[in-house]
């Protein structure tokens, strides 16, 4: 009898600690995942702090939660789903759809840069939304519906890196990274929004803080400081944004290209890369990887710009037949 229960206390140690790799796989492969997406999560957090402007200070965090759960809503019951079934019955198209969202992520990155040269009428939603004043229900709903219609296409672009950095594994193993790197990063990206958004509230409250010396002066300091900087945060939060949307989307297309025989992009920015490294050994990891970027983000914005007349070509024919139809109802 003794023998029988060590036994059986021995297959569920065995258990647990075959439970326990499997965790440590699926979030180390999680983390991997995750972490390739980094450039469309620093633009999605750069993004969504617009929605929120003009209005009531009390309806800033629950407008942020509503996108958030649609966020979660767009990762888990849609994206993670249509993940799973491309992986399985047409792993060929995840490649495409994958250099699709780059291209997506380039146009929109060029598009930034060449605003900020050139500025012009703007394209994206979170700029075309019109100001808000204090609490209107209906423009808040607006907002939110622009928001995770955003987000959907950023989500989309995250769930595709997620899934083309997997190794070949169960669907159950695909499913449980998946849904981590989905929940994780909106937890990640939302709880900084939050924080962005209310920054400068309390930084007010410091700012106007009655405590006495030793310590009143520094909180007044430090709340002065919180009110300046939100807006230099903000504008440095949307360069870093653009820049890792075309470095993340020009990667995408050059990795995607070499897979399909077209390796020469990928090739010069290797030997650029390996050049530049071997004259500093020290760091040459660094500037590596600085290299690779910058050659990444250069395909990027040569591709988003070949990309911006096209669209806006396309999208001019779409309005004058809109508006056509209009003027002439069937």
């Amino acid at each position: 009898m003794s023998v029988g229960l060590l036994a059986l206390l021995d297959d569920v140690a065995f258990m647990v600690r075959s439970a326990a790799a499997s965790l440590d796989d699926v979030a180390a492969q999680a983390a991997r995942a995750g972490t390739k997406a980094a450039g469309v999560v620093i633009d999605d957090a750069a993004v969504t702090p617009r929605y929120v402007v003009g209005f009531a200070a009390e309806r800033e965090l629950p407008i942020v939660g509503k996108i958030a759960l649609g966020s979660l809503r767009n990762k888990l019951l849609f994206l993670l789903p249509g993940a799973l079934a491309l992986s399985a019955f047409a792993p060929w198209a995840i490649t495409p759809l994958l250099m699709l969202g780059g291209a997506y992520l380039c146009y929109e990155g060029a598009e930034k840069v060449y605003e900020a040269l050139v500025p012009h009428a703007s394209h994206g939603d979170e700029e075309a939304q019109p100001a808000g004043t204090g609490h209107d229900p209906a423009l808040e709903e607006r907002r939110v519906a622009g928001a995770i219609k955003t987000d959907f296409i950023l989500s989309a672009e995250i769930m595709a890196i997620t899934l083309a950095a997997l190794p070949e594994g169960s669907v159950w193993m695909k499913a449980a990274v998946l849904a981590i790197v989905g929940i994780g990063i909106t937890v990640g990206v939302y709880g900084v929004v939050a924080l962005i958004v209310k920054a400068d509230d309390a930084g007010l409250a410091l700012a106007r803080s009655r405590a006495g010396a030793p310590f009143g002066n520094l909180i007044r300091g430090i709340g002065r400081f919180v009110v300046r900087g939100m807006p230099v945060l903000l504008k440095v939060l949307a360069v870093v944004g653009t820049a890792a949307m075309v470095w993340v989307g020009g990667g995408i297309l050059m990795h995607g290209l070499e897979g399909y025989g077209l390796s020469a992009p990928a090739h010069a920015a290797h030997a650029a890369a390996e050049s530049l490294g071997a004259l500093l050994p020290s760091a040459r990891g660094a500037i590596e990887w600085l290299v690779t970027a910058a050659a990444s983000g250069l395909l990027g914005l040569l591709v988003g710009g070949v990309l911006i007349p096209v669209v806006n070509g396309v999208s001019g024919l779409l309005r004058r037949r809109d508006a056509s139809a209009g003027k002439h109802p069937a």
